[in-house]
C-alpha cells in the first residue's frame, strides 16, 4: 500500500523546484495532490489551480477550489516563496513589501483558508518551507533571511495555536538547494561554472542539496505516522547549521 493513499494535499509553489519535487513524490506515494502556483508547470493540469499568494482575494478562492477538486484537504505544504539578493543598504522598499507579503503573509493566508478543511481531517498537517538562512548569517540575503526567520517563528506559533484541533505544524529548513532560483543567480554571474563550483565547495557535503532530498523530509513531516512530530524545524542542509568543515578546493 502506498504510504500517502487517500491523503489530500495542497502544495503552494508546486510548479517548480522543491514544490514540484514534493508534488511528484507524494503523488507517487498515492496522495491526491493539487498544486497552487502563479504559473502552470509540467504536472497534471486537472490538479493545478492558479494562485498568487500576494493576492488577498485570490488565495481563499484557490484553496476552496483545491478542496472542491479533492473533496477536502488533509495536508497543506506552504512552499511558495520568492527571493532577493542584497544587504539592507541595497534592499528596496518594494523588495521588503513583496517578500513579506508572499513569504510570510501569503503563508498565513493559505493556512487561514485551509483551516476549516484541516480541522475536520483525521490526518491534518501543515509543513512550511523555511531556510537555513533563518538561523545562520549568509551574505547578501538580508530581506530573504528576515522573512524565513519569520516563517520559523510563525511555524512555532501555528503549532501552538492549532494543536487543540489535532493539526500538526512543522517546517523544513533547506540549505543551498539546487533550484531554478539558484540557477538564475548563477546564470547572472560573470562565470556561472566557476560560481557553481565555489558554491558547492562551501557546502559541507561538497554539493548542493537536491529538491528531492527536501521533498522526502517534507513527506516525513506530513505523514500521519509522524503524529508526535509537532512544532519542529527539520534542517536539510548537509550540516550547514552545525558543521564547520574547511572549504573544499
Amino acid at each position: 500500500m502506498k504510504s500517502f493513499e487517500a491523503i489530500r494535499v495542497v502544495v503552494t509553489g508546486g510548479a517548480s523546484g522543491i514544490g514540484a519535487a514534493v508534488a511528484s513524490h507524494l503523488r507517487e506515494q498515492g496522495a491526491d495532490v493539487v498544486v497552487l502556483d502563479r504559473a502552470r508547470g509540467d504536472g497534471d493540469a486537472s490538479r493545478f489551480v492558479l494562485a498568487d499568494l500576494a493576492n488577498v482575494e485570490q488565495v481563499p478562492v484557490a484553496i476552496n477550489e483545491a478542496a472542491r477538486l479533492m473533496d477536502g484537504i488533509d495536508v497543506l505544504i506552504n512552499n511558495a516563496g520568492i527571493g532577493a539578493v542584497g544587504d539592507v543598504t541595497e534592499a528596496t522598499e518594494d523588495e521588503w513589501a513583496n517578500l513579506w507579503n508572499v513569504n510570510v503573509v501569503g503563508m498565513a493566508r493559505a493556512t487561514k483558508a485551509a483551516l476549516p478543511y484541516l480541522k475536520v481531517s483525521t490526518s491534518a498537517a501543515i509543513v512550511n518551507t523555511a531556510s537555513i538562512v533563518a538561523s545562520i548569517g549568509v551574505p547578501k540575503r538580508a530581506v530573504y533571511a528576515a522573512t524565513k526567520g519569520a516563517v520559523v517563528s510563525l511555524t512555532y506559533a501555528m503549532a501552538a495555536d492549532f494543536a487543540e484541533f489535532g493539526i500538526r505544524v512543522n517546517a523544513v529548513a533547506p540549505g543551498t538547494a539546487d533550484t531554478p532560483w539558484i540557477g538564475r543567480l548563477l546564470d547572472a554571474s560573470n562565470d556561472p561554472t566557476a560560481e557553481r563550483s565555489a558554491l558547492e565547495a562551501r557546502q559541507p557535503s561538497g554539493r548542493l542539496v537536491s529538491a528531492d532530498e527536501v521533498a522526502l523530509a517534507i513527506a516525513y513531516l506530513a505523514h500521519p505516522s509522524s503524529a508526535s512530530t509537532n512544532g519542529t524545524v527539520l534542517f536539510v542542509d548537509a550540516g550547514m547549521e552545525h558543521l564547520r568543515i574547511p572549504k573544499r578546493t
